[in-house]
């Protein structure tokens, strides 16, 4: 029997994003998983795009919301990997369209001792506003239609969407953290909670992704390569808030040299 995978999708305040994010959720080969959607505060229109996209879907789907008091993007994914039933997760970022073998792909690749980082695509600003404002379903699109986007400077790159099959290249880096983004990763939930999950001591932007895998590392799960098998096609937006980025990156570096340093100060475990 497979083993149910739960998608963790943030978000806060883009409703259209999330609508194609959720549609191509829908459109899976592999329909065995959860979406549990991350809601860092946003208004009544990422409720309302939410409740109709649950009449139009047979997929399990979970809203989980906290009052908007600033960037908590690591407090509100751990929220909602303890409403979570699934055994492996994959966390996603509302602004992120998938493939429709997304999820087929991610649970080729699961294998345990490893956490998986996709990668993604990203597509320009002007681009993004054509697709919103058409409401252009990406994910329904062959090949070779991103190659001709490529060209035309619509999308930054065009190779993750090669599949390699798996093979040695993916176990090349078993402790690299760099890279590593939340917007497409994928941990056993066991591994995660081992680790108590994120650390809510990261607020606004930055890192909070990067400590996340840089303990499981030193709990002894590694990095297992999931570029050109599970690459997401992400929407353009403004740089978010980054005032809190040295104090972010210092506490991140700090962990980086405390081999020991393996549990989440303020994590998970306040929600269980």
């Amino acid at each position: 029997m497979k083993y149910l995978i739960s998608v963790i999708i943030t978000t806060y305040n883009w409703p259209d994003a999330l609508s194609l994010c959720l549609h191509s959720l829908n459109s899976q080969h592999d329909n065995n998983f959860e979406i549990i959607i991350a809601d860092d505060g946003s208004t009544q229109k990422t409720r309302d795009i939410i409740n109709e996209f649950k009449q139009n879907t047979s997929i399990i789907i979970q809203h989980i919301f906290q009052e908007d008091l600033g960037f908590r993007a690591g407090t509100i994914r751990n929220k909602a990997t303890s409403a979570s039933k699934g055994d492996y997760l994959i966390f996603l970022d509302g602004d992120c369209i998938v493939q429709p073998n997304f999820i087929s792909r991610h649970r080729q690749l699961t294998e345990k001792g490893f956490w998986i980082p996709g990668n993604r695509i990203l597509l320009s600003q002007s681009y993004t506003s054509e697709i919103l404002d058409r409401n252009i379903f990406l994910h329904k699109q062959p090949t070779i239609f991103f190659l001709s986007q490529w060209l035309k400077g619509n999308i930054n790159r065009i190779l993750p969407l090669l599949h390699i099959p798996i093979n040695f290249f993916r176990y090349l880096n078993p402790r690299k953290w760099q890279k590593a983004m939340t917007c497409n990763l994928a941990v056993w939930k066991s591994d995660f909670i081992a680790v108590n999950g994120f650390d809510e001591q990261f607020e606004g932007w930055g890192y909070e992704d990067s400590d996340l895998v840089i303990r499981l590392i030193h709990l002894g799960i590694n990095r297992k390569e999931g570029r050109f098998a599970v690459p997401v096609l992400h929407l353009w937006h403004k740089q978010n808030d980054r005032s809190q980025h040295d104090i972010n990156y210092q506490r991140l570096m700090d962990r980086l040299k405390n081999p020991l340093f393996i549990r989440a100060e303020k994590g998970i475990d306040q929600y269980l």
